[in-house]
């Protein structure tokens, strides 16, 4: 199991879950309502389900593709340790990952 932390964009507030290896966040994030929209359900052609990965958790997520690395390039508030939540799937040896909502994160589907 993967503990998961999603910090708004603010920090004020945090939710913690866990989930299982082989779960796409952005899935887990949907289902606990944080405000990621994913227009594309998952098939990576927007990028309205951009986190801001946690410094230290981001070096142990396999690298984004170039296809990823061109959407983020269109969204808002992106860092470096930006990535698209429909390309992070949880692996057995991922205890713990940290993510925090960029300052433009807003679902209109949950509306």
């Amino acid at each position: 199991m993967t503990r998961i932390r999603f910090f708004s964009a603010d920090g004020a507030r945090v939710q913690e879950v866990e989930a299982a290896a082989g779960e796409r966040l952005l899935d887990i994030a949907q289902a606990q309502g944080q405000p990621l929209e994913g227009t594309c359900e998952g098939q990576m052609a927007c990028s309205t389900c951009h986190v801001i990965v946690d410094a230290d958790d981001f070096a142990k997520l396999p690298r984004a593709s170039e296809e990823e690395e061109d959407l983020l390039d269109l969204a808002a508030h992106v860092t470096r340790t930006s990535r698209l939540s429909c390309q992070i799937w949880l692996t057995e040896d991922l205890a713990d990952l940290t993510v925090r909502m960029p300052g433009s994160a807003h679902n209109m589907q949950g509306r």
